[in-house]
């Protein structure tokens, strides 16, 4: 099982978990649920510490080599991720009347009231140490001072207290989750939820794939046609970084092959070195698609308001919190778990639903951000003044 990745992993919990809430054994489902309901616990008091942990850093880092070419990087990243989520709202509204029935797990629980979700023999309370946008404020605040500040104490502090953070997922959350992956479908299981989350899987996995390739389509126009070059080519030649995304989960390990693919489609070295490896830590676009899409799908299905000024600022929101998330699978909707729970009003099953069907399809996120790298490393190289092509290390536009 070690040697499993965890895609792997999830789909083997996700099957048990049906096994077992299947069998209808009330005693080991409970058992489940008190693992569930600790687990959960756990991760309420962890939130703050990842956004701390994430938030920080991530904005303390955008002060290196501060100046007009990480003002465009960074204008450019936002309204993209902004946009790709704002298009994945528009799409969702109208697709998923069709294909979703909205207040359906409801309705399960209303029709099947001797089978709705079980509680845990008992509950260990892991108050957080402050509050969501407590930490957000801090985060932001700490992050701020660093980027200003030209000393490196905090800045040390900050990155090691970022380590802690991204050990505390990699070594406890990630591996911990197949197990509650696994508690929360025999529960729904045995709720008879479970038909309509699997039937979800397939509709909203389905529309989030288009949206990918939609995001990465209009980047590639956009970028070609500033660029003077064929949208097409440029598309192709980043195959291998949306293949090496795909592997990795990571946009930072995909790094060296996504700036490679950038320097082949012509990009100014200098201007691929810089963009790339910061795009990888603030350029979300596939990520915002598939939390948004999800968490659309989830509100839907219980009954909850979906509206626009809610989306939205979620939206907004998320193109900052998730800014440096750790180069370990989850680590987008880790950092999003604070802003579902407070602006979307997520229980904590609704958040571990959210976990098991964005990591899911991680992988197909994480290479859409990757692509769309490339996109926005071509768009800086013709604002700062190169052109593309072979002498692009010396020739810049008139």
């Amino acid at each position: 099982m070690k040697k499993l990745g965890l895609l792997p992993k999830l789909i083997i919990a996700i099957i048990l978990g049906i096994g077992v809430g299947s069998i209808h054994n009330e005693l080991l489902v409970r058992v489940l649920a008190t693992f569930n309901g600790i687990f959960g616990n756990f991760l309420g008091f962890a939130i703050p510490l990842i956004i701390i942990g994430f938030v920080a850093p991530g904005i303390g880092d955008l002060g290196k080599g501060a100046g007009k070419i990480l003002g465009i990087t960074a204008g450019i990243a936002y309204l993209s991720t902004v946009a790709a989520g704002s298009l994945a709202f528009f799409t969702n509204s109208v697709v998923f009347k069709y294909i979703l029935t909205p207040g359906s797990m409801n309705l399960i629980d209303a029709q099947n009231p001797e089978h709705s979700l079980l509680e845990g023999f008992f509950k260990v309370d892991m108050p957080p140490i402050m509050g969501v946008m407590t930490a957000l404020l801090i985060a932001f605040t700490l992050g701020l001072g660093i980027a200003a500040s030209e000393g490196d104490t905090i800045k040390k502090f900050m990155k090691e207290f970022q380590g802690i953070v991204e050990s505390l997922i990699s070594n406890i959350i990630i591996p911990l989750l197949p197990f509650h992956i696994a508690g929360i479908f025999a529960n729904m299981t045995y709720a008879g939820q479970v038909a309509t989350i699997m039937s979800v899987f397939a509709k909203v996995f389905a529309v989030i794939l288009i949206l990918h390739f939609t995001v990465i389509t209009v980047q590639y126009f956009i970028a070609g046609t500033l660029a003077g070059a064929n949208p097409v080519v440029l598309i192709k030649n980043m195959i291998p970084a949306y293949f090496a995304a795909i592997g990795t989960q990571s946009s930072a390990a995909a790094i060296p092959v996504t700036l490679e693919q950038t320097k082949k489609n012509g990009v100014n070295d200098g201007v691929a070195e810089f963009v790339v490896p910061l795009c990888a830590t603030i350029h979300l676009s596939g990520s915002t698609i598939t939390l948004v899409s999800c968490a659309m799908a989830v509100m839907m299905l219980n009954g909850m308001a979906v509206t626009f000024s809610s989306i939205f600022g979620f939206i907004l929101m998320l193109g900052v919190t998730m800014v440096a998330a750790p180069g370990v699978p989850g680590g987008a909707v880790m950092a999003a778990l604070g802003l579902l729970e407070t602006m979307l009003g997520f229980d904590q099953t609704l958040l571990s639903l959210m976990i098991a069907l964005y990591l899911a399809q991680d992988s197909f996120g994480t290479a859409c951000n990757v692509t769309g790298d490339g996109a926005i490393a071509i768009m800086v190289n013709k604002i700062s003044g190169y052109k593309l092509g072979k002498d692009k290390n010396k020739t810049k536009a008139a």
